[in-house]
């Protein structure tokens, strides 16, 4: 069974193999920039001017019929800035998901450029300093993979490959584990690359220079990134079935806490409330009985002592039970948690 989610122009879909983003360009109006993007400039130079026009743009396959239209005028993703600077690579980043294990692909036209002539996806993302990429070049008539660790480019990899400007074609990336694969216009774009640099990070668009290209129906298919949080909380319920209900939080850069790990993964992303904040802010330890059920929130802290997550616990009481024996309940199942926790990145 696969779900469907409408998200700002994102159309997320959810199944039991995986999930999917379709990055639903056609959704915005011209001149903005699409939801849970950022632009990012590498190098020197002006920064992209990346944004949304209207260009005529040909089917994804081939029409049926003579009579059906050739191209339709549809909104696309475009990076518009013609600054000729060497070593100036636009980037728009997409930070809505972390993805380790993924196929991304997308559509482009390369536009113009006199310096340059490239368009390409980045990938495993860290920052502006450390990232793959695969790119496709119109002067070079080639398609080239390389990576960027510390601000400092690897030797390119890859095909000569006949690339023309004005010409729409397919540039695709998958990654599993280290291995890599390139696609271009659905066909292998090199053999298989094996690299340990960058386990998972972000992805995006990039341009070169003074080159202006569209994007357009791009997608990622991938295997949702489960936090370490979750893993120890399913670990948790399996030694521990008769537990109603467990969720680990941690804080968010906005003051709110959110839950990353959950008996129900539908609770996962949920907000906490003031008991969960007050958990990582001073250690607040928090009790509720209401209708046979104990519901108990806890701290969780690093070796240092200091607060980095919040748990809530909810027990069925039994019957005599105190405030004191369900707290202590409720303290045995965080110190499982608390073990396997020495800093706030484990539970990410």
């Amino acid at each position: 069974m696969r779900i469907f989610n409408w998200i700002g122009g994102l159309l997320l879909a959810w199944s039991a193999a995986g999930a999917e983003i379709h990055f639903n360009f056609g959704d915005y109006p011209e001149g903005v920039v699409p939801t849970n993007f950022q632009a990012v400039l590498a190098g020197g130079g002006q920064p992209g001017d990346w944004k949304i026009l209207s260009t005529e743009v040909p089917p994804l396959l081939a029409p049926l019929t003579d009579k059906a239209l050739d191209v339709t005028r549809r909104n696309v993703l475009a990076q518009t800035d013609a600054d000729p600077t060497d070593e100036r690579f636009p980037m728009l980043i997409f930070t809505g998901e972390k993805f380790r294990n993924f196929k991304f692909t997308t559509r482009f036209k390369i536009v113009s450029g006199v310096t340059e002539q490239m368009a390409g996806l980045v990938f495993r993302y860290q920052n502006a300093s450390n990232y793959y990429v695969v790119r496709a070049s119109a002067l070079g008539n080639n398609v080239r993979f390389y990576k960027v660790v510390n601000g400092v480019r690897s030797d390119p990899i890859g095909s000569d490959l006949p690339v023309t400007a004005g010409i729409w074609y397919s540039l695709g990336v998958e990654c599993e584990g280290n291995q890599i694969n390139i696609s271009f216009d659905g066909k292998p774009a090199m053999p298989a690359l094996g690299d340990n640099s960058f386990p998972d990070g972000l992805i995006g668009f990039r341009t070169k220079s003074d080159a202006v290209c569209y994007f357009t129906d791009a997608m990622a298919d991938y295997t949702p990134i489960v936090p370490n949080a979750q893993v120890i909380v399913n670990n948790i319920l399996i030694a521990r079935p008769r537990i109603l209900d467990l969720q680990i939080y941690i804080a968010q850069t906005n003051g709110t806490t959110s839950a990353i790990g959950s008996k129900d993964s539908t609770k996962i992303g949920q907000l906490g409330t003031d008991a969960e904040a007050n958990a990582i802010k001073d250690g607040t330890v928090s009790y509720l009985r209401d209708k046979g059920i104990d519901t108990i929130i806890l701290p969780l802290h690093d070796r240092n002592g200091d607060f980095v997550g919040a748990v809530r616990v909810l027990l069925k009481s039994f019957f005599g039970e105190t405030q004191e024996n369900a707290l202590n309940r409720a303290r045995m199942i965080v110190g499982d948690i608390q073990k396997q926790v020495m800093s706030d990145q484990d539970l990410l």
